[in-house]
C-alpha cells in the first residue's frame, strides 16, 4: 500500500520540527514536502536549521534523520495542494489563516494553528473523546467549495482537560469546572518564546488569550453533532481557568476541580478514568496508546509529576493523580493532570487526528 504524500508547513520552527519527529517511520504517512519561509527556500533542511554563529538549531530530543536533512526547503507561498495527499499545518496563526484554506482547496489540511478552531464547519478533534464530530467536514466542503479541509487540534492546555472530563461527563455529566495550569515553557515556542530571565525563579501569571481558548474549546469538544451534521452543539458545562507559565521545559501540569452531575465515590471517579477506552474507532491507531489507555491515574500522592510523567505511551496518555471530593462545589471533586504538551497537545496529536480520520474514510 502507497503511503500518504505529506507537506509540513513551518518546518524549521520548534512545532515543526515536533511534526517530522513524530512522523519518522510513520505506517501509511510519509513527509515528501518541507516548506518553511522564504529566506529558508532553496537549502537543504539542515542548511535551513543552521544559525548565524553555525549551531544546527534542532532542538527536539530524537535524532534528525540524514534522510529528512538532505531534503530541499520550499516557500509556503509555492507548496500546491495538487503534489501531496495531505498537509501539516505549523505555523502562526495569521500566516494560517490565509494558507490552510488556499491548500484545503484540494487537500485535508491538519493544524496546530488556533486560526480556524472556532468556525461553526470546522470540527476541534481529540479522537478518543469527540471523533463523532470529524463528519463536520463534510458541511465545511459543502460550504467552502473545499475538495480537502481543514482540521485544527485544541490548545494543548485543553487537550488533558477533556480528556479528563470526558469519562466523566460520560459517566456522571459535568456541570462546571474550575482550573489552574502549570505551563510548560516549549508551549511558548522558541520565537518568541519565554525569556529565560523572565521565568528562572518566578511563575508568569499571565498567558495572552489561554483562558479563553480554554473554556470556549471546552465546550465545543464535549458538545455534540447535530443530527443535520451541519454544526456542533455546544456541552452545557461552565468552565473558568487561570493559566500560568512555569520553569518547566515540557508537560503542562493542570489542578482540577469538577463538579459532577450526579453523586458519585472517589473510587467510581478514578475507575471511570481507568476503565475509560474512548472512541472504539480510536483504539488502534497507530499513534494512540496501548490498549487506549489514554488516562493513567496514580495512587502516590506527589504524582503526577512533570518530569516523571509526561512521556506515559510516548507522551500519548493524560497522568492523573491525588482524586479527592471536594466540599465546596456541589458533587465535588478535585485532581491534578499532567499532559505532554508538544506530543499529544500538538504534533502528535495533529497525526492522531490524521490517523482517526482515515481510518473513518474521511481522506477520501
Amino acid at each position: 500500500m502507497s503511503k500518504l504524500r505529506a507537506v509540513l508547513i513551518g518546518a524549521t520552527g520548534l512545532a515543526g520540527q515536533q511534526f517530522i519527529a513524530a512522523l519518522q517511520n510513520h505506517p501509511f504517512i510519509e513527509l515528501t514536502g518541507l516548506a518553511a519561509s522564504p529566506r529558508s527556500a532553496g537549502k537543504s533542511y539542515a542548511e535551513a536549521l543552521r544559525t548565524a554563529n553555525g549551531m544546527t538549531a534542532w532542538f527536539v530530543p530524537e535524532p534528525l534523520s540524514a534522510a529528512v536533512a538532505k531534503m530541499t526547503v520550499i516557500s509556503g507561498d509555492d507548496v500546491k495542494g495538487k503534489d501531496y495527499d495531505i498537509a501539516f499545518s505549523a505555523v502562526e496563526s495569521d500566516v494560517a489563516k490565509d494558507l490552510e484554506p488556499r491548500l484545503a482547496r484540494d487537500i485535508p489540511v491538519f493544524s496546530a494553528a488556533s486560526a480556524y478552531r472556532y468556525e461553526a464547519d470546522v470540527p476541534l478533534l481529540i479522537p478518543p473523546v469527540n471523533a463523532a464530530h470529524a463528519p463536520l467536514v463534510r458541511e465545511q466542503q459543502r460550504r467552502r467549495g473545499f475538495k480537502g479541509f481543514i482540521v485544527p487540534i485544541p490548545n494543548c492546555t485543553t487537550t488533558g482537560l477533556a480528556v479528563t472530563l470526558a469519562p466523566l461527563a460520560e459517566r456522571f455529566g459535568v456541570k462546571a469546572v474550575l482550573m489552574t495550569s502549570l505551563q510548560a515553557m516549549s508551549g511558548a515556542g522558541r520565537s518568541p518564546g519565554v525569556i529565560g530571565l523572565d521565568i528562572l525563579d518566578n511563575v508568569i501569571p499571565f498567558i495572552p488569550k489561554e483562558e479563553h481558548k480554554v473554556e470556549v474549546e471546552t465546550k465545543k469538544i464535549l458538545g455534540s453533532l447535530q443530527a443535520d451534521g451541519a454544526s456542533i452543539a455546544g456541552h452545557d458545562v461552565k468552565v473558568s481557568c487561570t493559566c500560568t507559565r512555569v520553569a518547566v521545559l515540557e508537560g503542562h501540569t493542570e489542578s482540577v476541580f469538577v463538579s459532577l452531575g450526579r453523586k458519585a465515590t472517589v473510587d467510581e471517579v478514578v475507575a471511570a478514568m481507568r476503565e475509560w477506552k474512548g472512541a472504539e474507532v480510536a483504539r488502534g491507531l497507530p499513534s494512540a496508546p496501548p490498549q487506549s489507555r489514554w488516562i493513567e491515574v496514580l495512587d502516590d500522592p506527589y504524582r503526577p509529576q512533570p518530569r516523571l510523567d509526561r512521556d506515559t505511551h510516548g507522551g500519548m496518555a493524560t497522568t492523573v493523580g491525588r482524586v479527592r471530593e471536594d466540599g465546596v462545589l456541589e458533587n465535588g471533586f478535585k485532581y491534578v493532570l499532567v499532559s505532554h504538551n508538544t506530543k499529544m497537545g500538538a504534533a502528535k496529536g495533529a497525526i492522531l487526528v490524521a490517523e482517526l480520520m482515515k481510518a473513518q474514510g474521511l481522506l477520501g
